[in-house]
């Protein structure tokens, strides 16, 4: 019996990793239940088995990808009570795990539209904490407009224009993008 579980175990694991590989290089849009079993070895129905829905098969997807990667820590920046110091180091962050994980950030990103409603809202509400973590610490945290540049300046795309199209370093796009905070909306010189 313990056999028998193992090989339950190393099967699961195997469409994961599938699921992992297909999702980072053509995209959830593109990986099909098929494609998934082609790559782990295994038939449709044992994929079914395994996950019987695609929320469930996108959340052991996501965890697999995320338990590699070093994730943004918004509750380390939250430490920070300076708004430009607290703003520097979470984009610091942001930008570093964007540039390691781009290659399934803008896949995923893409083909949002594949992806199941719980784990887009789950994304959602990372991204709004990370806005509402780093706008704290300002003067008038509640002004929308320099709410809106740290929402921007938080964003996957905003990265990938300021490095990838403008190729800026990470450093400099976090340099230019907290001298945007720090002139617009209440107090700024901005308006």
């Amino acid at each position: 019996m313990r056999k028998r579980a193992e090989d339950v175990d190393r099967t699961r694991q195997r469409i994961v990793e599938a699921a992992v590989h297909l999702h980072g290089t053509a995209g959830p849009g593109a990986t099909s239940i098929a494609a998934i079993a082609e790559r782990a070895g295994v038939t449709r129905m044992t994929v079914y088995r395994h996950f019987p829905d695609d929320t469930a098969l996108f959340e052991a997807c996501s965890g697999h990808w995320m338990s590699h990667q070093k994730p943004p820590r918004p509750d380390e920046w939250r430490t920070i009570e300076d708004p430009v110091e607290r703003l520097t180091a979470g984009l610091t962050d942001l930008y570093r795990f964007y540039r390691s994980g781009e290659a399934m950030l803008a896949l995923v990103i893409r083909d949002q539209h594949a992806v199941p409603e719980s784990i887009r809202q789950a994304r959602e509400a990372m991204a709004r904490q990370y806005v509402e973590v780093l706008a704290e610490p300002w003067p008038g945290d509640a002004d929308p407009v320099r709410r809106a540049v740290i929402g921007h300046a938080t964003a996957f795309s905003t990265w990938r224009s300021l490095c990838r199209e403008q190729a800026l370093t990470d450093r400099e796009a976090v340099e230019v993008m907290v001298a945007l905070a720090g002139v617009v909306g209440v107090g700024g010189s901005a308006g």
